[in-house]
């Protein structure tokens, strides 16, 4: 009898553990859920060397040390020390990427977001509509027009802001979504396309008259990207004007080329409201720069002057001088006579391809500019430039690890900067800094790697193919 009670506690043992490897082996293969990963913070490790490509800013007009950043990818960030220090105000929401960032000129806590970058190329991250804060970026609702999944500008009425106009420039690879000229007219609850051109055809920019609301200036967009090639401009881009607030509209191509356009970029003289400059993009190279003198009723070629029509196409009047214009590129360029001649701003020791610019209206020599390197202000008209290096915004393209000790090591490449690689944690009192971090490889970066036997061999690329 004793035997058999052995036996059969042995067989109770051999059972009870082998029900538990078991169920060992069964959660082993089970995916990660949000309770197993719900004690785990994030923490920054940097680098802040370099940042990344904005979109746009929106300094508020009541006080200039407060502004927003709108990040490519990157959400959108506010300061209210002038860019000693930013905060992140977006991470809870829908969308990342973020096209343009416009403050109520009637109450200054009340913040509008498009997300969805504003650019065409293969890189641009969509979004999911229009965003409106009403206590200065500490909470957001989204107010719909999910599916434009890219923004270009949004404007308020200077005298009423329950009337909002959005230029939905729309889906980059399929046709359809919300794409044209939205306008709301209670505060967002609901919306009105009150500028179509079909289902291929977006507005990427809009302007409007500082003397009077109703008067507005709109540039519409086809364009479609496959995998094997981009489509940037047909018959369904041009201009167009509404003196009525978006009852009606008319279109305004008198004096530009008569081929396909492109992407235009806008921009309405404060000095001069009288006098609107467009930069057009045209095929057989028949684009240029424009002006006008009668409110759009004819356009005047200036020059040959254009940009990369899926990456730039920016234009900002100066508040002060009416012929003083500043072209967003890689390079930015300046015109002091109306657009016959352009020539380069000085860019020494700051990052280059330039997206976003305000001028402040007060002191035309004080700009901030985005660009694919972050915030830069200069005080001087470019002839010094701080850059925000607290703005930790690098696009990575893709992340590798080593297996170094006591600490492993960090490796990626960035859009438009570097290959860099820096640690995971440091054993010093200040912890991570600049100086931890190192150049691998130049820009574009790409993808990076480590040899899993060797940390000090690493493998890094950049643009055309370079390893």
């Amino acid at each position: 009898m004793r035997n058999y009670s052995l036996i059969l506690a042995i067989i109770l043992f051999l059972f009870s553990n082998f029900s538990y490897a078991q169920k060992q082996k069964k959660d082993k293969t089970q995916p990660l859920d949000e309770i197993s990963i719900s004690g785990l913070k994030w923490r920054s490790v940097g680098p802040a060397l370099t940042s990344g490509r904005i979109s746009d800013i929106a300094v508020n007009p009541d006080n200039q040390f407060e502004y927003y950043v709108a990040v490519s990818s990157g959400g959108v960030w506010k300061t209210t020390n002038a860019g000693l220090e930013y905060k992140p105000v977006f991470d809870g929401e829908g969308s990342y990427s973020i096209g343009c960032v416009t403050i109520d000129p009637n109450n200054s806590n009340v913040v509008w977001v498009g997300s969805g970058e504003n650019n065409n190329q293969r890189s641009v991250a969509y979004g999911d509509g229009v965003y409106k804060s009403n206590d200065g970026g500490k909470s957001w609702k989204n107010m719909g027009l999910k599916n434009s999944e890219h923004i270009g500008k949004i404007i308020v009425h200077p005298n009423n802001s329950d009337v909002v106009y959005v230029a939905a420039i729309g889906p980059l690879w399929n046709k359809g979504g919300d794409r044209g000229l939205y306008m709301t007219k209670n505060g967002g609850k609901t919306w009105s396309n009150i500028l179509s051109v079909d289902e291929h055809t977006g507005v990427n920019d809009i302007v409007m008259d500082p003397r009077n609301p109703d008067v507005i200036y709109a540039s519409t967009h086809q364009r479609r990207r496959h995998v094997y090639t981009y489509v940037g401009g047909g018959p369904g881009s041009g201009l167009y004007k509404t003196t009525d607030g978006g009852s009606s509209w008319n279109k305004i191509n008198k004096g530009l080329p008569k081929v396909e356009l492109g992407r235009i970029g806008l921009a309405i003289s404060p000095a001069d409201p009288e006098v609107i400059y467009a930069i057009v993009e045209a095929s057989e190279r028949k684009g240029g720069f424009y002006k006008s003198t009668n409110r759009g009723a004819s356009w005047e070629k200036q020059s040959s002057r254009v940009t990369s029509g899926n990456y730039y196409q920016e234009i900002i009047a100066d508040p002060v001088d009416v012929n003083t214009v500043y072209s967003m590129d890689t390079w930015m360029h300046v015109t002091h006579d109306g657009g016959k001649t352009f020539k380069n701003v000085g860019e020494d020791f700051k990052h280059v391809d330039n997206h976003s610019m305000w001028i402040n209206p007060n002191n035309n020599n004080h700009w901030l500019v985005g660009c694919d390197g972050g915030i830069y202000e200069t005080f001087d008209a470019a002839n010094n430039w701080d850059f925000k290096e607290n703005l930790p915004v690098t696009q990575f393209y893709k992340v590798a690890v080593d297996n170094d000790a006591p600490f492993y090591n960090i490796y990626g490449g960035t859009q438009d900067n570097f290959s860099l690689g820096g640690p995971s944690r440091v054993n010093t009192g200040h912890g991570i800094t600049n100086q931890d971090w190192f150049i691998t490889h130049g820009g574009d970066g790409f993808e990076s790697q480590v040899d899993p036997e060797n940390p000090n061999i690493v493998y890094a690329q950049s643009q055309y193919g370079w390893l």
